[in-house]
């Protein structure tokens, strides 16, 4: 599974509401979701930085991240 896959995972998960980034690293990590190379756990930076890559999944507002309609 990639991250933003593991991200919408948790975000459908949480029925679609908007989340921090670190709450939903916290939840792949908990749950395993996605896997680094280096096997350290996932950081909220990581989450935030992808959701700005994948605009057209992730939108962000107020410091809150959302799956895209």
């Amino acid at each position: 599974m990639t991250l933003h896959e593991a991200m919408e995972e948790v975000l459908i998960s949480n029925n679609r509401m908007p989340m921090a980034a670190k709450d939903i690293a916290r939840i792949i990590n908990e749950r395993k979701l996605y896997d680094r190379g280096d096997g350290k756990p996932v950081p909220s930076s990581q989450i935030s930085a992808r959701a700005n890559q994948y605009p057209n999944i992730f939108v962000k507002r107020n410091r809150l991240i959302e799956l895209a309609q």
